[in-house]
């Protein structure tokens, strides 16, 4: 094995990629972690932890990653703030690129997760972390009291809002059709719900506030008639896209995106996914955690079985 050909490289510094990190750090197998620009996944876009174990205030969603980060580090990980642009697995010795700038391994994980589809309207972004959400079991809490919109008519929309209910006096539920596509077990639960509002036909045209969300710019499509919605914050449950594109040609995806998967296996040899790369239902920090210390072990037996580690 030459110098520059390294064991493993992490793509990803979320929960999954730092945790990936610190167990093939404590595997001696000196991981690289490329972990982008913006360090640290969806909770460095959070406020508040409470369901952190091990934190009984709570943590804040930063903090949380840089202390990963640091623990990382010292269990031996290298971290470069790069994020990966091209990859190629088709040889024995994977290869992958920041820019021009190219590194190579035995093995790779990827852990570069998902991100959640949004609405694209004016608002939303200025006002991300500031009343609009895409998490509610991580936020709900922080609108005890309050009226919120939820946007979307899935099963994580209906989940979304009778969740909410436990804080909030009010949920309206906003959709764009008169029919939701969600399981009949899941609108049930929301039709009986005294709490939950459904607006039909309507489609968010604004986010309006001042330091935070305060109203909803609204649209009927039908009626053809635009109004105001006061509410103290919207949460989007209309899907994440699987941050995949750049892999498309080097592991077996699915229609969606999502990458095809056995366990922490890819279709590639030697390349691993975790995370959100892989978790489709419960998009959870610690969920994420969890495996990424399952996609670390699994490529140091790999690593071992073929005597690369």
């Amino acid at each position: 094995m030459t110098d520059n050909v390294r064991k493993l490289i992490i793509l990803g510094s979320g929960p999954a990629g730092l945790t990936a990190a610190i167990y093939a750090a404590r595997g001696q197998l000196q991981p690289l972690v490329l972990a982008g620009e913006k360090y640290g996944g969806q909770l460095m876009n959070t406020t508040l932890v409470e369901n952190w174990p091990g934190n009984k205030n709570g943590i804040m969603g930063p903090s949380l990653m840089l202390e990963m980060i640091e623990q990382a580090k010292n269990q031996g990980a290298e971290i470069i703030n790069k994020s990966c642009t091209r990859v190629d697995f088709s040889a024995a010795i994977k290869k992958v690129w920041a820019g021009a700038e190219e590194f190579q391994a035995r093995a790779i994980i990827l852990a570069v997760g998902s991100s959640p589809r949004t609405l694209g309207v004016a608002g939303e972004a200025e006002f991300y972390g500031k009343g609009v959400a895409t998490c509610a079991t991580c936020d709900g809490a922080f609108y005890r009291d309050k009226v919120v919109a939820i946007v979307g008519g899935g099963d994580s929309a209906m989940e979304e809002a009778n969740f909410l209910t436990k804080f909030a006096r009010r949920v309206y539920i906003i959709h764009r059709q008169d029919t939701f596509n969600a399981s009949k077990v899941m609108q049930e639960k929301v039709f009986h719900n005294d709490q939950i509002e459904i607006i039909w036909n309507t489609e968010v045209k604004a986010v309006l506030g001042d330091q935070t969300v305060k109203k909803l710019k609204i649209f009927n499509n039908k009626a053809k008639q635009e109004s105001e919605l006061a509410v103290g914050g919207m949460f989007l449950a209309i899907g994440h896209i699987p941050n995949t594109k750049i892999f498309q040609g080097q592991v077996d995806l699915a229609e969606a995106g999502q990458i095809i998967h056995d366990g922490t296996k890819t279709s590639k040899e030697g390349v691993f996914a975790t995370g959100e790369l892989i978790d489709k239902k419960y998009r959870q920090a610690i969920v994420s955690a969890g495996l990424g210390a399952q996609a670390a072990i699994d490529a140091e037996h790999w690593l071992q079985s073929n005597n690369l580690a």
